[in-house]
Order: structure tokens, then sequence, then C-alpha cells
């Protein structure tokens, strides 16, 4: 069995500086490393539990099968904060009937973004007994 210690996603954008720009300032991601110099250097950002590389260049946006899931403590403020910011909102929060509280948003190639909110008593957080 392979042991993971840690994990990435890496991000192949098409435009690195108005992808760096988004997850940096717009969504307002913290750096974890820079590497590199120019206009290809690499970002790795905070991610939770992991972390977004965006590095490198392609000629084509990211698979449309590839999705980010952000989980944030407040969804209605997220949305406010990242519209003001002038993020593409798709969706606004909807509380989806599986309990969990869901905006979407893209990135500049259109990669979809769920900024989702698990709220108190949502299995995920709640565990009678425990």
């Amino acid at each position: 069995m392979v042991h993971v210690l840690s994990s990435r996603l890496l991000l192949r954008p098409t435009d690195p500086e108005r992808t760096r720009t988004f997850y940096g300032q717009t969504l307002g991601l913290a750096v974890h490393r820079e590497f590199g110099t120019g206009t290809e250097r690499g970002t790795v950002y905070f991610l939770g539990g992991g972390f977004l590389e965006v590095s490198g260049r392609s000629d084509a946006p990211p698979s449309p099968g590839l999705q980010l899931w952000l989980q944030v403590q407040d969804a209605g403020a997220a949305h406010r904060e990242l519209a003001a910011a002038g993020a593409e909102v798709l969706r606004p929060p909807v509380k989806e009937p599986w309990g969990l509280v869901e905006m979407w948003i893209a990135d500049p190639d259109g990669v979809r973004i769920c900024v989702v909110e698990v709220p108190e008593d949502h299995p995920m957080r709640y565990r009678p007994g425990i």
C-alpha cells in the first residue's frame, strides 16, 4: 500500500498570470510557495487539507470534468465577497437536498468550483454519541 504524505492538484492554465490573479486575489488563497521566475513561475496555494499548484501553461483549458470543492464557514458571506471581487458566479448558494449549502463559481479557464458550507447539524459535522 502507498503511504501518501502530501498531495496537490496540478493546474496548467491557458493564461498563468490571469489564473494566479484569480486564485491569489479573487479567491484570496494563501501562497504556500513559489518557484521559478517570470510569467511562467509556479505558485502553490494552500487549499485546506491540500494544495493547488498553478504552473506551466496549456494550449487548451483543463478537462471539462475537472472541478474543485472548497469548504467555507459561511457560503452566503463567501458569495458576497466573491461576487464583489469579480468572480464568475455560476449559481448563488442553495441548500441542496443532501443538506449542504453549495454555490458554484468558475475560474478564468472555466474550471467549476463548488464553494460549500457544511451546516452545524449536517452528518458530516454532527455525530451523536461521539
